[in-house]
């Protein structure tokens, strides 16, 4: 079985040639408008200044090749496809999520739009308010950078899911802006078991 899958790797990557457009969508879920405070602020700057590499081990790679197949109606441009799927990958197991949660959370906030601008004004695949960028103090970060963007996400929701002991439900809502409810826990958790559930 393992001597297949770098076949379809290979197939995967020489299919990375191809170029093709982005498909784009309106945010419909803004993220949290909550400013953060100094242990908030603090981890933010340690993750923002993080100069890790992504570990391309084997599973992983057999992830994205699982992965792209599910985000191509999404993302038709192949390169942008996987740049964003290894970014989720690395980002999500920096932050101890996991990476088909982060997906699910994209495609529920930006529907995989990395140009896309809600309502409240949040940017990107996840959806972060442009006021996290004043806290950080990096001239140079762009909310619509994707590895900016999935970066400041992860690690924000790893700070909720802390701050609620646990309970991803609740660091969710508190992602969302909904704090106490559960219609947008339930959104993610659908589009997690529908669409980008671990084979």
């Amino acid at each position: 079985m393992k001597t297949a899958i770098p076949c379809k790797i290979r197939d995967f990557s020489a299919a990375l040639l191809l170029g093709s457009t982005c498909l784009c969508s309106q945010a419909v879920y803004p993220a949290t408008q909550e400013r953060p405070d100094e242990d908030m602020r603090a981890t933010l700057i340690e993750a923002v200044n993080s100069s890790d590499s992504f570990a391309d081990r084997f599973d992983a790679e057999v992830w994205l090749v699982d992965m792209s197949s599910r985000l191509q109606s999404r993302v038709k441009d192949p390169q942008e496809r996987l740049k964003i799927l290894k970014q989720v990958h690395y980002e999500a197991s920096r932050a101890k999520l996991a990476p088909e949660l982060v997906l699910a959370l994209i495609n529920v906030e930006s529907n995989f739009d990395h140009f896309a601008i809600s309502s409240a004004g949040a940017q990107g695949l996840m959806q972060i308010m442009p006021f996290w960028l004043d806290e950080i103090g990096r001239a140079d970060d762009n909310l619509f950078d994707i590895n900016t963007n999935l970066r400041f996400g992860c690690t924000i929701l790893n700070i909720y899911l802390k701050r609620e002991k646990g309970d991803m439900r609740k660091a969710l809502a508190r992602y969302n802006g909904s704090v106490g409810k559960n219609w947008y826990p339930q959104r993610v958790y659908k589009a997690l078991q529908t669409k980008w559930y671990r084979q």
